[in-house]
């Protein structure tokens, strides 16, 4: 049976360093089998998600023992914990014991830093169709679910992202990003504990932070979400200190092609985009060693199939240019949803695909592209089929704005109407829409540009479109 950290176990590889603090590959291991004999034969286990070596402790404990570790977002509000807790059935919560404050409802909890570094045995459950964690969506369309995630599934997904990023024991990975999602748990410290590669976490992925790891630890392969890379874009400095990396990777959200090709000028790399989902793990990518092609994510890994159908199920054609929504069939797929069979069965289409839930375009040689959400940001405006992400980029190429999401919106005569959300420094409304006008065809123009002072993000950067008529941000 595989190992899910590889051959040489949590101690076969490079260290790890969380928020300023080392911590040796063999004191995990000891740590991790303290916490594993503490949790051994519960259900489910819930970790406050802090981005801290007790958590890293904590989840590794949880595969060691064979037990479904559900990270729980530490700025979670009252409803979202409760749910989560309760949903999940976790019958211990751990954590650190300085970042935990307890609240009405919350199963025991078990302060991780109490526990000896120096546990006996370490012998690991092996890879297989066990569930490793249970991971909650954002809860955008309702309460959120809990997705199912294997053993197996995370093998095969880091492997898959190992040979097409290169990655090796060689690389140093840097990355700041929260440790209660895919990812920044799964693929940020999961991937270096397989691949065998030492982490730098530094805490919060601040462009500065980035480039000091850069200097101080040698790394050579990083990952952000696109604000991540837009602020290091902007900080030029930073951005040059990381020439001597690599490979960046960008995720999470697509990535604006302005600040692609501005990362790439400073840094001298063009940056990997890849998709994937919290269900999914990541099946799409660029390769470390092929084309990079701004506004796309690149192509199926090994095991993958993709396919796009149209609402009525229809074959979409893979010309590059018509929009379907993106099916699945893939070894990284999850189990299901927790406790939700009609949830899992309405997921699936027949076969055994994955019903998404984005709208992407294929080209004739395989590439993807993203076109975004199909509740949010396909829009049908006057018989037209607009990707919101189209017009998105062509507001960003303008020189005064900085931030921009388009959705539909109700309109009389066109059905939805393309709606612009803008942060900009000196640009007017008619200015915007001319400017896109002029780049795209006059159907995809906004008809309506609200300047906005921000806009509303969640804990990985992503636009909550849902939020963007809740007034100014």
């Amino acid at each position: 049976m595989t190992e899910l950290f590889g051959a040489g176990g949590i101690a076969g590889g490079g260290a790890l360093r969380i928020a300023g603090r080392d911590l040796p590959r063999d004191e995990l291991a000891g740590w991790a089998a303290s916490v594993a004999a503490e949790i051994a034969g519960a259900e489910a286990v819930a970790v406050h998600a802090t981005a801290s070596a007790e958590t890293v402790a904590a989840v590794v404990g949880g595969l060691l023992a064979g037990v479904p570790v559900v990270p729980l977002p530490p700025d979670s509000g009252p409803a979202e914990r409760a749910h989560i807790l309760g949903d999940s059935g976790a019958r211990l919560l751990l954590g650190a014991a300085g970042a935990h404050e307890p609240a009405d409802g919350d199963p025991p909890f078990l302060p991780v830093d109490g526990l000896p570094r120096s546990g006996g045995g370490t012998a690991e459950a092996g890879a297989g169709d066990g569930t490793a964690m249970i991971l909650y969506t954002s809860g955008t369309t309702g309460a959120p679910k809990g997705v199912l995630i294997s053993r197996d599934a995370i093998a095969a997904g880091l492997d898959a992202l190992a040979a097409a990023w290169a990655w090796t024991p060689d690389d140093v990975l840097v990355h700041g990003l929260p440790l209660f999602h895919v990812h920044g748990l799964v693929l940020g410290v999961l991937g270096p504990l397989r691949v065998g590669s030492p982490l730098v976490h530094t805490g919060r992925p601040r462009p500065e932070a980035y480039a000091a790891a850069r200097a101080e630890h040698g790394g050579s392969l990083y990952f952000g979400v696109p604000t991540v890379w837009s602020r290091t874009a902007a900080d030029e400095d930073a951005a040059r200190a990381l020439r001597g990396a690599r490979l960046l990777v960008s995720g999470s959200a697509p990535l604006p092609v302005p600040v692609f090709e501005r990362l790439a000028a400073l840094t001298g790399h063009r940056p990997v985009e890849r998709y994937g989902m919290t269900e999914t793990l990541i099946t799409v990518s660029a390769r470390a060693d092929g084309e990079r092609r701004p506004g796309h994510v690149g192509t199926p890994l090994p095991g993958v199939e993709t396919r796009l159908v149209a609402e009525d199920g229809s074959a979409v054609p893979a010309d590059g240019e018509t929009p379907g929504e993106l099916h699945l069939r893939a070894p990284m797929l999850f189990r299901g949803y927790l406790g939700r069979p009609e949830a899992t069965a309405a997921a699936f289409a027949e076969g055994g695909w994955f019903r998404t839930g984005d709208i992407a375009t294929i080209g004739p040689d395989g590439w993807h592209r993203i076109v975004g959400r199909a509740s949010t940001d396909l829009i049908k405006s006057g018989g037209y089929r607009i990707g919101a992400g189209e017009v998105e980029n062509a507001l960003l190429a303008h020189p005064a704005v900085r931030e921009a999401a388009v959705v539909g919106t109700p309109h009389d005569d066109l059905g939805e109407q393309v709606t612009a959300y803008v942060v900009a420094d000196g640009a007017d409304e008619r200015q915007l829409i001319d400017f896109v006008a002029g780049r795209l065809s006059a159907h995809k123009r906004p008809r309506t540009v609200h300047l906005v002072a921000s806009l509303p993000r969640n804990a990985m950067g992503k636009v909550v479109k849902t939020r963007l008529g809740d007034g100014a941000h």
